[in-house]
């Protein structure tokens, strides 16, 4: 019944009353990205959702597009600018998902909405994490997120997938709620850059 009903339930209380609680730092990072980045302020990207659907994940826009002489982007460490640097350290650039969650593409809790390419690469234990909405938070998040490797996420994610229940929600929930006021790891960093994924690490 949770998996079901209650689950998408939650989703929408909670992020409808955090999207009012946090309106004031919504809008003063909106307003600081205006100022420092000029329009381009939301980060817009497919991914994929449940069963694969495809959505338009929203975050704030922490990067430049800056360029090497190829024409190709350049690091994205490189590319982080110094605003950017302190909105990700706050886990503040994750806010806007809280839309994609209202609008129903996302969760609050779930495994984390990567890229369509790295979907071929997976294994069918792997692809399970698609069998649930994407989430804001996840188990693999929580759990050391850049300090275990893909292969351990994926195994995390399929868990999350299988045994989804409101507690196993309640305890992500807790455990993201101390790693972000204790600033652990939930943002990729540039001390600790995650590598791509290409089907074996």
């Amino acid at each position: 019944m949770y998996r079901s009903t209650f689950k998408r339930l939650l989703d929408i209380l909670v992020s409808l009353t955090a999207l009012i609680v946090l309106s004031p730092v919504i809008l003063i990072t909106f307003l600081l990205l205006k100022y420092y980045h000029g329009n381009e302020v939301f980060f817009f990207q497919e991914r994929p959702g449940y069963k694969e659907k495809p959505f338009k994940i929203i975050k704030f826009k922490t990067m430049n597009d800056d360029k090497d002489a190829e024409g190709k982007l350049l690091p994205d460490v490189q590319r982080t600018t110094t605003i950017g640097k302190k909105i990700r350290s706050l886990s503040i650039d994750e806010l806007p998902q809280l839309i994609n969650v209202l609008k129903g593409d996302m969760s609050l809790v779930g495994p984390r909405p990567l890229l369509f390419k790295y979907i071929p690469l997976y294994s069918a234990e792997q692809r399970t994490r698609h069998h649930v909405r994407p989430g804001i938070t996840g188990l693999a998040q929580v759990s050391g997120r850049n300090s275990i490797s893909w292969t351990k996420k994926f195994e995390l994610d399929a868990y999350y997938a299988k045994h989804l229940s409101i507690w196993l929600d309640i305890k992500i929930l807790w455990l993201t709620v101390l790693k972000v006021v204790k600033k652990e790891g939930i943002n990729q960093s540039s001390e600790r850059p995650m590598q791509p994924f290409d089907g074996t690490n």
